[in-house]
């Protein structure tokens, strides 16, 4: 099989990168190794920053975002029996974040592919990336049983952290910056409405907790959990005690429980990988980059990715220059870093350090105080929550 741009990995990135890319008239294949089933249901995060809203009605993938999205106007820090709210209009200028889970984003976009768009392929295993410093790399994947093989003019990796795109750069070429953290998440979905109208960061001595949401109907609540904590370590009523507990103030406010319908675990890990691109090979989302959720940034790095990304592969397509895609790399990596900041930073502040003395806790109080006192403080935690200006 022959295209201009092979796309490995049926994700957001992938998709979103392929939606764009048909609208710009620049032909793509999608090879995702898992069954539309399972990526249809993966859950994974669901914070938008206003750029990704912008970008998903771009590429005409919005029309429900429209009508079920949960727009927030800010997020409220817990700490020391105190609550405050921190408000992103008034902070950005009117800039605010949607809730809309991953999981409906790839149901739309998958819904989109099938109906008008380029070749999708599901449970297609991409085996390697061959030739990317030539100019036709080849795809190998696995499909039905038989090996195949994807010519392409360029390929681009959004398979992910596991994937094998990235094994196509040279050791002696690319850089890993990396840095894990000595806690997780413990993570669930519960059937219950939110027992708040925004997200929640409680920062305390028992641990952090969060409160988030998928709908008017359903929960999304995390616990701080040691490493190599399993799901069954935490039984239903544990989970609802312990999240009690770190939400409480000194306030009337209660933490409505309801049948738990999933959990689980989530490490909390940095990652950056340099370059982003080798050759004919682009790396974009978790298959270049990876920031603890604390933030919020996983999901909408990846948008920018392939916001860039699409535009300069559209703009080769139509003149034959590379000036975008030279600059690729380096356009895309500043942002990231500064996203790998904020999340570190706010990681650092809400969660208790295992190995950290009651200095680090004064530290991580100072801090809070900080932006709970001073706009100024205030105005740089929304500006990067709700997400910097895209590279152009």
């Amino acid at each position: 099989m022959r295209t201009t741009v092979g796309i490995i990995g049926g994700g957001p990135a992938g998709l979103l990168l392929a939606r764009l890319l048909h609208r710009a008239g620049v032909d793509c294949v999608v090879l995702e190794s898992y069954t539309r089933q399972y990526v249809e249901h993966r859950q994974r995060a669901g914070m938008l920053e206003q750029g990704t809203v912008d970008t998903l009605r771009e590429a005409g993938a919005a029309d429900r975002l429209r009508a079920e999205g949960m727009v927030h106007n800010g997020i409220e820090l817990r700490f020391e029996g105190e609550r405050h709210h921190i408000d992103f209009p008034a902070l950005t200028g009117g800039r605010t974040v949607t809730i809309y889970a991953q999981t409906e984003i790839v149901r739309d976009l998958i819904a989109l592919q099938l109906a008008d768009g380029p070749p999708l392929l599901f449970e297609a295993q991409a085996l390697a990336v061959e030739g990317v410093e030539g100019e036709r790399p080849v795809v190998r994947y696995l499909h039905q049983g038989r090996e195949a093989t994807l010519t392409c003019d360029w390929v681009v990796g959004c398979d992910g952290f596991h994937g094998v795109a990235r094994e196509a750069v040279p050791a002696a070429v690319g850089r890993v910056y990396a840095h894990d953290h000595p806690y997780a998440w413990l993570g669930i979905l519960a059937e219950v409405p939110p027992s708040c109208e925004e997200l929640v960061y409680a920062r305390g001595e028992r641990g952090f907790a969060l409160h988030s949401m998928r709908s008017p109907f359903v929960s999304r609540l995390y616990l701080q959990v040691p490493v190599g904590t399993v799901p069954e370590d935490w039984p239903d009523d544990r989970i609802w005690d312990e999240l009690t507990a770190r939400f409480a103030i000194d306030a009337d406010w209660t933490l409505e429980r309801g049948p738990i319908t999933a959990k689980s675990v989530t490490p909390m890990r940095s990652y950056v990988h340099e370059p982003m691109r080798h050759g004919r090979l682009l790396l974009a989302g978790d298959a270049a980059h990876i920031v603890p959720p604390t933030g919020a940034k996983g999901l909408n790095l990846a948008v920018s990715d392939v916001r860039f990304l699409s535009r300069a592969l559209a703009a080769w397509r139509s003149t034959g220059e590379t000036q975008l895609i030279d600059r690729y790399s380096e356009v895309c990596l500043a942002r990231v870093w500064q996203a790998t900041r904020f999340s570190y930073d706010m990681t650092k502040m809400l969660h208790a350090q295992p190995d950290g003395d009651a200095f680090d806790q004064r530290m991580q109080l100072a801090r809070l105080r900080r932006i709970t006192a001073s706009r100024h403080a205030a105005a740089e935690l929304a500006a990067n929550y709700t997400g910097l200006p895209l590279p152009e």
